[in-house]
């Protein structure tokens, strides 16, 4: 697949969104910007085109890295206590997730309450912060030594983040977060400023879709079971409330970050990492699930069918 010329076929859907206002410091991002990178886990082969080398900021892409973490760390008996797999029909930021269902603990890890309360059960350890063991396990993950704290993007998520504040100080009073609240939403905008490239999350994507394997050296970074089930909820949850309508369009398990990251992994296939900073309203990458969309279509990859 020439994915040069699916940037160029993709480009005018860049028109149709806009990027995050919400935290300012992506409101100063350039619209204009799509990039993609895919790793054939078949082959080992890498293919990459437009802005794949930009770094941007990973935002709610990181969910999915907290919870391979977290799963590695606790286990998946003791994760899956705390947090649903249930879909949700509400935006990603409100209480409604749980107010209105009645939950004691939040309906999946994608939603802004499930993640917070994902990085609250990563703790000090070794003298090293919650943050910075979830730093180095991302470094690990997507094979980028180069990921690092932007630390204009913390602080506007530290200003604007009272939302983020609410969610996680009613998780206290409901006795489903039992660590420290400032802790845990320190880490949480921490791992959300983190800077990634395309090519991060392909790598990301591919140990995901090699079952946990990394491809580029063999060693197993993740367990089977802990790819299986995080893969599932990618494709329940992964794209906000229009995560039912992209399971029938590309069918690739996928999740997606407001700093226009898209990272999908397509089992026993490839892993795929998709930059593009327009959003809808949503809160997805315009253009980058319309790429997404191209190349599944065009490697057969959808999991519904074939």
């Amino acid at each position: 697949m020439d994915l040069k010329n699916a940037i160029h076929e993709c480009w005018g859907k860049i028109d149709e969104g806009h990027v995050a206002t919400y935290i300012p410091a992506l409101a100063n991002v350039n619209p204009y910007q799509l990039g993609v990178c895919l790793f054939d886990v078949t082959t080992d082969r890498k293919e990459q085109a437009g802005a794949s080398q930009v770094r941007f900021a990973i935002e709610s892409v990181s969910k999915v890295i907290a919870l391979l973490y977290a799963i590695d760390q606790l286990g998946l008996k003791a994760v899956s206590s705390q947090v649903g797999t249930r879909q949700t029909g509400f935006p990603f930021d409100t209480i409604l997730n749980m107010e209105i269902t009645g939950e004691s603990r939040p309906l999946n890890p994608f939603v802004n309450s499930g993640a917070i309360l994902i990085s609250s059960l990563i703790e000090e350890r070794d003298g090293q912060s919650p943050f910075e063991r979830i730093l180095a396990f991302s470094r690990k993950i997507c094979n980028d030594p180069g990921i690092t704290l932007d630390h204009e993007i913390y602080r506007s998520e530290l200003a604007t983040g009272d939302r983020n504040r609410s969610l996680a100080y009613y998780l206290k009073a409901r006795g489903s977060l039992s660590n420290d609240v400032t802790t845990s939403l320190d880490t949480y905008f921490r791992q959300c400023s983190m800077m990634v490239t395309c090519e991060s999350l392909t790598n990301l994507g591919a140990v995901l879709a090699n079952d946990g394997v990394a491809p580029w050296n063999g060693e197993r970074l993740i367990s089977s079971q802990a790819a299986t089930y995080t893969k599932s909820v990618m494709m329940t949850t992964g794209l906000y409330t229009e995560s039912g309508t992209y399971s029938v369009q590309i069918g690739v398990p996928t999740k997606s970050g407001v700093g226009g990251g898209l990272v999908a992994a397509a089992p026993s296939h490839c892993g795929i990492g998709i930059f593009s900073p327009a959003l809808n309203p949503v809160g997805n990458s315009v253009a980058g699930l319309a790429l997404l969309e191209m190349i599944s279509r065009e490697l057969k990859l959808d999991i519904f069918k074939y």
